[in-house]
């Protein structure tokens, strides 16, 4: 096996560890109910905390998950998944073209 397949797994790893908490779940899928929501709108539908709210936001930003759009005062999030899902495919691709036999 080439080392390929190695690198594009461990290049997945930030992407695994920012999917893997329930709560970054919960707000992917509240994003994905929603067109644009603020951290306050977010913690309104969540038992979590403000902070905690932004805290996986700015994990979820650094892995290119969400987007942020400043109108006025207001950060807006909206989701922003399809380089995440490319990663996956790429994943997908290599595991079954060089890893199955």
């Amino acid at each position: 096996m080439s080392q390929k397949p190695i690198d594009v797994f461990r290049g997945c790893i930030p992407l695994f560890h920012a999917l893997s908490d329930p709560a970054r779940q919960d707000i992917i899928i509240l994003l994905a109910e929603h067109d644009a929501l603020s951290v306050n709108e977010i913690a309104r539908q969540s038992n979590l905390s403000r902070p905690a709210i932004s805290h996986h936001l700015k994990i979820m930003r650094d892995n290119n998950l969400v987007l942020i759009e400043q109108k006025g005062t207001q950060r807006l999030y909206t989701l922003a998944i399809e380089q995440g899902l490319e990663q996956l495919k790429k994943l997908i691709q290599i595991v079954e073209s060089e890893c199955i036999l």
